[in-house]
């Protein structure tokens, strides 16, 4: 398996992972992730990149069966409101096309904010850099790789 950005930022903080490929199958969706890796779908998350009011964006991750609350989301980001990107916005700004998109190693450093229920595993699956591949990692990790911030993001 060829190394992806993320997997090689991961190694270059000696942060252990385990990388999962799951490009044999049609899954895109978060949740249809969940079930071609026979995982819980809570331990699944998503990565979803914002823009607030402020013209700032954000990234927020949430597990691959829930919808972010964007009155919460604004409010960790300290925004009048936030609101998602359009999908041609998001390969310019992160380098990373819808279904690949990970919180790792996007173009542009962004805040990123990670739903508290992450904190409940060991692991967690986030994006490795492209469609078919998770990287599974623990949430301490994550925070290692993002300097991420844990907070209730779910509707």
């Amino acid at each position: 398996m060829n190394k992806t950005n993320v997997m090689r930022i991961l190694d270059s903080l000696k942060i252990t992972y385990k990388a999962h490929d799951y490009s044999k199958t049609d899954a895109l969706s978060a949740d249809s992730v969940a079930k071609a890796l026979n995982e819980n779908p809570l331990k699944v998350f998503k990565t979803l990149v914002t823009v607030g009011k402020s013209k700032e964006h954000y990234v927020f991750v949430v597990p691959s069966t829930s919808e972010l609350d964007l009155k919460k989301a604004a409010k960790a980001a300290d925004e009048k409101n936030i609101e998602m990107i359009t999908q041609k916005e998001l390969l310019p700004l992160t380098g990373y096309i819808h279904g690949g998109c990970s919180p790792i190693g996007m173009k542009k450093r962004l805040a990123v904010f990670v739903d508290s229920t992450a904190k409940g595993f060991d692991t967690i699956y986030v994006s490795g850099g492209k469609v078919g591949l998770q990287v599974e990692l623990s949430p301490n990790d994550l925070n290692k790789a993002t300097d991420c911030q844990f907070v209730d993001l779910q509707a």
